[in-house]
């Protein structure tokens, strides 16, 4: 039957969505519900998370009650396959993509959700999970479909839509502030390029506001849960955990003779030493060395750092568990403070080791003989890009290609200061970069 008032390119786009839509809705009838080790605390509104994804399974607690969880897991397929549609007819608009390339898009930004099941070690349907990057995809979607719009059109409103969803990305997983630093850089270039330097101003209080009022945010959603204004904690111990690995015996010499943080220390070494999870355990081998760091992340985290601060602050009684976190938070800046700058070389190097495989889980799979490939085709992209802008004159694909590369330097480089890059914490990068792959090649062959 006619669909009345609409043109062929609005009823395609609608087809479109309902083949989204029924894809990730029938996952989620086959698949279920995934619950994992992290997914209690955003239910339980946990300090250690951010506040967006514990306040939208609030959201459907209040209207669905105990059997909430089915409801949120559709709206979050619901919300994919919204930006998936979206992003894909504007590409289609913008560079005049025939049907199959549209499919061959739309296929490409369905491949990350195929990874995280079948090929990363948690097995998980992402849209399917109470886990916070089930909203952060559709978000970032519509983070670039957005800053996208700014670049090519330069409208003002794109450039407003893009910072409020980097800011709804901020506020879902900590590591995607990058995406606030990302639209600055990327307006900023555009405001120079066409020489409206005044607006300079503008987008550096932009930046300004937006990271206040992120912190803000935290502060009350952290209050209204726990009676504590404060923000989230666990951070500090994320990073050190990484700092105490790449730490000598003789790094105890930064503190003073009895000091707490000495004491600390102390214990952490010997008990990571009696464990091997010290980099002195991880063997010669480049792939070996990064495979030891990040089976080991956890355990040392987990099982000596919170558990032997826990312990302590717990044990001064009077403290509830808000308190021993921010205390075991503010302990772990302090020593951070003091053992970076004596373990900076190692943990440098164990730094790279971590970024390696994050960007290889950005595009691919960390596995010997898929590593060098995908690093071939970071080469073969760059050289792309840089092809058409400086040889062809072409700009279209290549904008596409530097923002992709641009979001994956910065969230490999921010994630790794903190934790290990799993594939689900990468996975953001997949999508854009393939898509402005075949965009680039598209218009290399080009005549004309």
């Amino acid at each position: 039957m006619e669909i009345v008032g609409l043109n062929r390119d609005k009823k395609r786009a609608l087809c479109l969505f309902a083949g989204l839509l029924a894809f990730f809705l029938g996952l989620l009838a086959v698949g279920g519900v995934g619950v994992y080790h992290d997914s209690e605390q955003y239910i339980t509104m946990h300090i250690h998370r951010e506040p967006l994804y514990p306040l939208y399974l609030a959201f459907f607690r209040l209207f669905f009650g105990p059997d909430n969880l089915v409801p949120a897991m559709a709206g979050q397929g619901i919300l994919t396959a919204l930006g998936i549609a979206v992003l894909t007819e504007w590409l289609t608009r913008r560079f005049g993509l025939k049907l199959w390339e549209e499919l061959l898009v739309v296929g490409i930004q369905l491949a990350p959700h195929l990874i995280t099941r079948y090929v990363s070690a948690l097995h998980i349907f992402l849209e399917n999970s109470v886990m916070s990057e089930a909203l952060c995809i559709p978000l970032f979607t519509f983070y670039l479909y957005f800053l996208l719009r700014m670049l090519f059109e330069g409208r003002g409103r794109d450039a407003v839509f893009a910072l409020v969803f980097s800011y709804l990305l901020s506020m879902t997983r900590g590591q995607m502030m990058t995406t606030i630093l990302m639209w600055a850089i990327l307006l900023g270039i555009r405001v120079l390029l066409h020489k409206k330097y005044r607006m300079l101003f503008i987008c550096g209080s932009a930046v300004i506001l937006v990271f206040l009022l992120r912190d803000l945010t935290v502060h009350v959603y952290n209050y209204g849960v726990t009676g504590y204004f404060m923000g989230n904690t666990y951070g500090q111990v994320n990073t050190l955990t990484n700092v105490m690995y790449a730490c000598d015996e003789e790094d105890r010499e930064v503190f003073e003779e009895g000091d707490l943080e000495q004491a600390f220390f102390d214990r952490f070494y010997r008990e990571a030493q009696e464990r091997g999870l010290n980099y002195k355990f991880a063997g010669d081998a480049f792939d070996e060395r990064a495979a030891y760091l990040e089976d080991n992340h956890d355990i040392l985290k987990f099982q000596i750092l919170e558990a032997d601060l826990s312990a302590y602050y717990f044990g001064l009684g009077e403290v509830d568990y808000y308190e021993q976190s921010s205390m075991s938070d503010e302990m772990a800046g302090k020593m951070i403070k003091r053992l970076l700058p004596a373990c900076l070389g190692q943990w440098l190097y164990d730094y790279l080791l971590l970024c390696r495989n994050g960007f290889v889980r950005s595009i691919a799979v960390v596995h010997p003989l898929v590593n060098p490939a995908a690093f071939v085709l970071y080469v073969l992209a760059a050289g792309l890009a840089l092809l058409q802008v400086f040889v062809k004159k072409r700009y279209s694909a290549a904008i596409v290609m530097g923002t992709a590369l641009l979001f994956i330097a910065a969230n490999v480089c921010a994630t790794s200061i903190t934790i290990m890059c799993l594939s689900r914490y990468m996975i953001y990068g997949f999508a854009p970069f393939y898509i402005a792959f075949y965009l680039l090649v598209r218009e290399a062959i080009k005549k004309s």
